[in-house]
């Protein structure tokens, strides 16, 4: 049973992480296309934006007319391709914050509610000729980003939305050794724009938090129900467990005076014996004894498997040093063993509290005597009652011993330590649930502090208040 469970559970484990991986490729699917959607969506927004702009239109011109007299140098050989490529920043600084506040409030006209960055971005510039072209910049070649126009930012935050090609031909007087001469070329200007959105991922995500929400919602109702439903079913097996071994507890104590009362019924009706009056009356008083037997175990599994809400409670106002004094002078009296050694420290001075004699003295003489049969040689009992806010009373003896795994179920109706030791031990596992029922209908609490072959501290703690 134990290997079908363990089975089941790796399995179970298995198959929440299997379904963990297929849910998070899900929703990392979902992810991307809802950043393509938003991308998709504010490419559409914003594209063309400088159409019909006039300010945009002076800016380009700026440039490139100064780019064009430039490259003229260039063609003249007044300045060198470094020179050339290093007039770009110069002619961008001058147009550039004119450039950035004209398409924020464009971008704004239109309804970007976001933050935008927007890049022109210098792709190639190529000197046409039939001969051989010459290429001034060419951005894979180069290995560097030039941008004309926008914000600066790093490369790896972009988006590109589209590019442009500009092809012209470009004339310029000018005067060699003092003749008048015509420079004439054809270039060509590859420009592409880019964008970045600051928190773009919370953007996309804000847009998918019913996908996150109701993924979370499944996720959590599957880990619940997959604990649920491991947790019940170990559960039904330690309950299973738990009545099998009562079945047999109480089949053994059941068969002893069985027995005895059929060798005794059979005793009877020998003739040879009905003559003898002595072993007559021996034989019924066995019979009597153990009927009584038969009957107090009768009544100690339906007494003692009564829950707090069952227990009615008949309180009365005693003195607690009293009492406590009584109940372990009654208890002395019971055990009859010369080996139990009881040391008592009760604190308590005249006060009194509220309880029911009867349960409450059922409850203390439950743990007292576990302390008795539990131990395998001479019983040393430390009584100790304390009273602060509250009567807390401590019995600690120096038994075997419970072990930590043990104690998580040891006030669990039927069960008791499973090991070989405890269970040479007669009992039905119902005294320690008992006491913690009597307890708790007192509004108290019981506790254990014990290690195994190290003894056992039972600390009963309850309001001594007479209202209670």
């Amino acid at each position: 049973m134990k290997k079908n469970i363990r089975i089941l559970i790796i399995v179970s484990i298995l198959g929440l992480i299997a379904l963990s991986f297929i849910q998070a490729y899900l929703i990392n699917n979902t992810y991307k296309l809802e950043k393509d959607v938003f991308l998709e969506e504010t490419k559409r927004t914003i594209s063309r934006f400088d159409d019909d702009m006039p300010i945009m239109d002076s800016i380009y011109d700026r440039m490139f007319s100064h780019l064009l007299l430039k490259i003229s140098d260039y063609k003249l050989n007044r300045i060198d391709k470094t020179e050339l490529l290093g007039e770009v920043p110069k002619v961008r600084d001058s147009v550039n914050e004119l450039f950035i506040n004209a398409y924020q409030d464009e971008f704004k006209r239109r309804g970007v509610q976001y933050p935008l960055e927007y890049q022109k971005r210098l792709k190639s510039l190529i000197i046409l000729d039939s001969l051989k072209n010459d290429t001034l910049y060419f951005e894979f070649v180069d290995n560097k980003k030039t941008f004309l126009l926008g914000k600066s930012f790093e490369a790896h935050n972009d988006y590109a939305i589209n590019n442009s090609q500009v092809r012209t031909d470009y004339e310029r007087d000018y005067v060699e050794d003092g003749v008048s001469k015509v420079l004439s070329y054809n270039f060509q200007l590859v420009t592409e724009d880019y964008i970045n959105i600051d928190g773009w991922k919370g953007i996309v995500l804000g847009r998918m938090t019913s996908v996150l929400v109701l993924s979370i919602l499944i996720f959590s109702l599957v880990i619940g129900l997959l604990y649920y439903s491991i947790k019940s079913l170990i559960t039904q097996k330690k309950i299973a467990e738990v009545k099998t071994d009562f079945i047999n507890n109480i089949t053994h104590e059941l068969k002893t005076p069985l027995a005895t009362l059929s060798l005794s019924t059979k005793m009877l009706k020998k003739e040879e014996v009905k003559a003898q009056q002595t072993i007559v009356e021996s034989t019924i008083n066995t019979i009597d004894r153990q009927t009584n037997r038969l009957q107090k175990l009768i009544d100690q599994v339906l007494n003692n498997s009564l829950g707090y809400q069952d227990i009615e409670l008949v309180k009365e106002e005693v003195v607690i040093s009293d009492y406590l004094n009584t109940v372990l002078d009654d208890f002395q009296l019971s055990v009859k063993n010369d080996n139990v050694n009881i040391q008592r420290n009760i604190m308590t001075d005249s006060a009194s509290a509220i309880l029911d004699k009867f349960y409450f003295t059922t409850g203390l003489f439950n743990i007292l005597e576990n302390a008795v049969k539990y131990n395998a040689g001479n019983v040393d009992i430390d009584f100790t009652a304390d009273l602060e806010n509250d009567l807390k009373i401590s019995i600690t003896d120096n038994g075997i011993g419970i072990s930590e795994h043990n104690q998580k179920q040891l006030f669990e109706k039927f069960y008791r330590v499973g090991n070989k030791e405890v269970h040479d031990v007669k009992g039905l596992g119902l005294g320690l649930y008992y006491t913690n029922q009597i307890v708790i209908a007192h509004q108290g609490k019981i506790t254990i502090e014990s290690a195994e072959g190290e003894g056992a501290i039972f600390t009963i703690t309850i309001p001594i208040h007479k209202n209670q």
